[in-house]
């Protein structure tokens, strides 16, 4: 038998194949069903294909339409800044650039921004002066306050005789702490400067969970360290009144002489107008705006039209406009040049947020997410340092291990780390800043709190109030050790307790470790306690005192980059096509065709509400501090171990 014959019996006879089936022919009602999905995917196809080409046409004709004309003289520079003072945005790329294409105000102002628009301001022969309206402006802890701050005070002495306006239908008291550094303060004269300041009131739940039935379960280490205090008691330690004492007082004492100097005010006399409020404010007739000016809080009281008079007479008048010459804060960012790759660079890695395990957007702190941004920095040849921007109570132990072991493998390659500390690094915030070879502090950071604590809650007193009874069958004790319905197994609390001592001893052992020191010197500075930057570098927590700046100096140095052959680049998430594409064109290409854009993508939103904003505020808030529950309550672990303080900057 031939090959081919071999073939054929295997595979049955070539030339009579079996013949073909017909079809079998769908139901009318799938045959529908069918047509109906394909219109619909076409459509879906169709609307985000036209949506795509409508943002290329209007950035196209945008761009093409800007050309950003030069600024002419005596152009006064507008910081009229909205929302609050953060070291990044907080949410996706893409949800601001889409508010970018609409026109919509982000309501967040990013520090680096208003360092680099006062800093280039400051050398710019066009820009005559600048003007603070700050009625919206949200503020921040003290340290970024004090970097703002700092941005001014440069911007006046490099600048030869230009001055800083501030103006304000009235100030709170972060609005005026950056206001004060102003060369003339002017308010509207029905306004009011509103200093109160610093002071914290906690709710307390233990008598209402003792009658509900409920029962915190709060284990820690260190007897300063109170995040689950108000779940366990009905008022606040004796430990707790003393450290929030102690770190409200120094904080306050840095506010006050930092505005006394400003304005030349007697030492003191902030806390004396305080004490007095009431009774001056009778002797200037109920007026706040009169008792502002009286006690030299203010150069001036005029209206909006007033200080626009003020500033045409001093500067030049625009006729397109009808107002003084002027440039917008925005506007300005977007005119200067972006660091020019190739260069060899000191790499920014912002830690900003509560600690999570895994992945986080940016506000946030994912373990794995932030540990990418510092690997990838590590495995950039250009990068030749990082600096870590730490703006972080802490949160998760894992989360936060997980990133000092990147910064300690990234140390062990032969890069610098050096941390720079915001308006808070407590707790697993400092936990993630041992592995430096150098660490800066504001003296008004909040830091510390090196202690640990797990809660996990019961409720089986309010399953039992409501007659529902719980039982089952386990083939081991551990199996049911915890559960809300049920009390808490002692065991179980037993081994808790275990869990958080040995985390507690490694932070300590990790803390004496980096700082030179023993874990008993460290234990009688710990135990959960918060300080000042100032209190901590007195106690061996940090190394020096010092800006944002300094950090980024002491990286270079430590690189050996000469000053001028290196940029500072931010290591962050990939921004996405359309926020690329929006950075590519630049936010000027926008402006003109922005209402249009507002207009139709409203119509295709519909008639939604948003939520009001102090409840975004909350919402934001409780998503941000409480992201190391995610894990517990989605019963990922049996329980959480945290370093975590309960201190926010005030």
């Amino acid at each position: 038998m031939s090959d081919t014959q071999e073939f054929q019996v295997a595979m049955g006879p070539a030339s009579t194949p079996p013949p073909d089936k017909p079809p079998k022919r769908r139901g009318w009602l799938r045959r529908s069903f069918g047509a109906l999905w394909w219109l619909v995917d076409g459509s879906r196809r169709l609307v985000l294909n036209l949506l795509f080409l409508l943002i290329v046409g209007v950035l196209l004709v945008g761009w093409l339409r800007s050309g950003a004309p030069k600024l002419q003289d005596k152009t006064v520079l507008v910081l009229r800044l909205a929302g609050p003072l953060v070291e990044q945005y907080a949410g996706s790329a893409r949800e601001r650039a889409l508010k970018q294409v609409r026109g919509e105000p982000d309501a967040q102002v990013q520090l680096r921004d208003v360092l680099r628009v006062l800093d280039a301001a400051a050398t710019d022969p066009q820009v005559s002066s600048v003007l603070l309206v700050l009625d919206d402006f949200a503020g921040g802890g003290l340290p970024n306050l004090r970097e703002f701050n700092a941005a001014l005070q440069r911007f006046k002495q490099a600048s030869g005789g230009k001055k800083v306006v501030a103006w304000g239908a009235g100030y709170n008291q972060r609005q005026y702490f950056v206001a004060a550094q102003a060369d003339e303060v002017y308010m509207h004269p029905m306004g009011a400067v509103y200093l109160e300041g610093y002071g914290n009131l906690r709710n307390y739940y233990r008598e209402a969970f003792d009658r509900l039935g409920v029962s915190a379960n709060v284990i820690r280490a260190g007897k300063y360290k109170n995040f689950g205090e108000p779940y366990f008691a009905n008022a606040p330690s004796k430990e707790t009144l003393e450290s929030d004492a102690f770190l409200y007082d120094a904080l306050w004492a840095i506010y006050t002489e930092s505005v006394e100097t400003a304005r030349k005010l007697p030492k003191g006399s902030l806390g004396q107008g305080i004490e007095n409020v009431a009774t001056l404010l009778q002797q200037a007739g109920g007026d706040t705006g009169k008792l502002a000016l009286q006690m030299k809080l203010v150069d001036g009281l005029k209206t909006q039209d007033e200080l626009r008079a003020m500033m045409i007479a001093r500067g030049a008048k625009d006729p397109a406009i009808k107002t003084f010459r002027q440039v917008q804060f925005n506007e300005y960012l977007a005119r200067l040049p972006q660091p020019m790759p190739g260069q060899q660079a000191v790499g920014i890695v912002v830690a900003e947020g509560s600690i999570s395990d895994g992945e986080a957007g940016p506000g946030a702190i994912g373990g794995r997410s932030t540990a990418d941004l510092i690997r990838q920095a590590r495995e950039d040849q250009q990068i030749k340092a990082i600096v870590l921007r730490v703006r972080s109570p802490g949160g998760s132990v894992f989360g936060s291990e997980l990133v000092r072991r990147e910064l300690e493998l990234t140390r062990a390659a032969g890069k610098p780390v050096v941390v720079s500390m915001g308006d808070v690094a407590a707790s697993g915030g400092y936990w993630i800043s041992t592995a430096s070879d150098e660490v800066i502090a504001d003296p008004a950071t909040i830091t510390g709190s090196i202690g640990v604590f797990a809660m996990f809650p019961t409720a089986d007193g309010l399953v039992s109030k409501l007659s529902v009874h719980t039982g089952g069958y386990a083939t081991t004790w551990l199996a049911n050790a915890y559960d809300i319905r049920k009390p808490m197994d002692p065991r179980f609390a037993a081994l808790v307790q275990g869990s958080v001592g040995h985390i507690y001893s490694d932070f300590t052992n990790r803390v004496a470790q980096a700082r030179k020191s023993t874990p008993e010197k460290i234990d009688e500075i710990a135990q959960g306690r918060v300080w000042t930057g100032a209190q901590a570098k007195e106690r061996g927590l940090v190394d020096r005192l010092g800006s944002f700046g300094d950090a980024i100096d002491a990286a270079a140095g430590r690189a050996k980059l000469a000053k001028g052959s290196y940029r500072s680049v931010y290591i962050e998430r990939d921004q996405g096509r359309l926020s690329r594409l929006i950075s590519l064109f630049g936010s000027q290409a926008l402006q003109a065709l922005q209402p249009a854009i507002a207009q139709w993508t409203q119509q295709l939103q519909g008639p939604a509400a948003a939520l009001p904003a102090p409840m975004r505020e909350l919402q934001g808030q409780l998503q941000g501090e409480m992201a190391w529950l995610n894990d517990l309550m989605e019963q990922r672990h049996p329980f959480a171990a945290v370093v975590h303080c309960l201190c926010t900057p005030p």
